[in-house]
């Protein structure tokens, strides 16, 4: 009987241990199952969060593509109105042979060149570079070309650079000014006025040398009444006037270095007897 008490007894014990384990399991299952409903609940809710970022995304970029896509139209659009702007057909005279060349950038720019004729036959020639880019440069090209076609051949030069540049101060666009100059041709006379544009390049055929103009003078809008400076030259029979914008000589090769004056000087030199068009064509390229 002692023997079957103590058998008794262990197993009671065994049975409680067991009783105790099974409980511990089941609790165990039950945290188990706990979290994983928690963790379905949270993956749902994240999954959810995620969608709803997803198209908020979406709608965001669907935004930002029409914007760009209207920005760009609009760009596309003033561009074109500015090359409208430049001179469809080049003036035709029986002793000057004329060429140009003009790259447009991807967006609006502030270049600009024109031409006028006058009943005396004097040939005015404007070139000019607005600061900047964009519609504020393609304004101020705008409002050149008004003031150039209204009255630029009709006033005297000095005249019209003071009349332009109070103009343009006027309006208040900043620090937006335009870079311009003015070569007025009769006959054999050469008038030049510059309001911070690159120096006049005249290759002399007698000497076979190349002549540099410089006149230091303030961008159109930069300040009133500044005292512009015409230099009245002769030019004579095979003589080559070559003028450009700043865009040129800063041109810059795959080693980031500007092409420079001095090289455009040379260039202009080595190929300043050949016609206008041909000149063109080597410099571009």
């Amino acid at each position: 009987d002692n023997i079957n008490d103590e058998k008794k007894e262990i197993i009671l014990k065994a049975l409680k241990e067991a009783n105790k384990e099974l409980e511990i399991t089941a609790f165990k299952l039950e945290r188990t199952e706990k979290v994983k409903r928690t963790t379905a609940i949270l993956l749902e809710e994240t999954i959810e969060e995620l969608e709803q970022k997803r198209k908020a995304v979406e709608e965001q970029a669907e935004i930002i593509r029409a914007e760009n896509d209207r920005k760009t139209i609009e760009l596309e659009e003033a561009r074109q109105l500015q090359l409208a702007m430049l001179p469809r057909e080049l003036p035709k005279m029986a002793n000057l042979d004329i060429a140009v060349y003009m790259k447009t950038a991807t967006e609006v720019g502030g270049d600009y060149y024109d031409f006028h004729i006058s009943d005396d036959g004097t040939l005015t020639t404007v070139i000019g570079d607005a600061t900047g880019h964009g519609m504020k440069a393609g304004t101020i090209v705008s409002m050149i070309k008004t003031l150039f076609a209204s009255s630029g051949s009709i006033i005297d030069m000095k005249s019209f650079f003071n009349q332009s540049s109070d103009t343009l101060k006027g309006i208040e666009l900043g620090r937006l000014m335009m870079a311009f100059a003015m070569i007025k041709i009769k006959f054999n006379k050469l008038s030049f006025v510059n309001a911070g544009m690159p120096p006049l390049f005249i290759y002399r055929n007698v000497s076979k040398v190349v002549e540099e103009i410089m006149i230091n003078g303030m961008p159109l809008g930069a300040m009133k009444n500044f005292p512009y400076e015409i230099k009245e030259l002769e030019i004579s029979s095979g003589d080559t006037i070559l003028a450009l914008s700043d865009g040129f000589p800063e041109l810059k090769n795959q080693n980031d270095e500007e092409f420079g004056y001095t090289e455009v000087k040379e260039k202009f030199k080595s190929f300043a007897e050949k016609s206008p068009a041909e000149i063109v064509e080597h410099l571009k390229n």
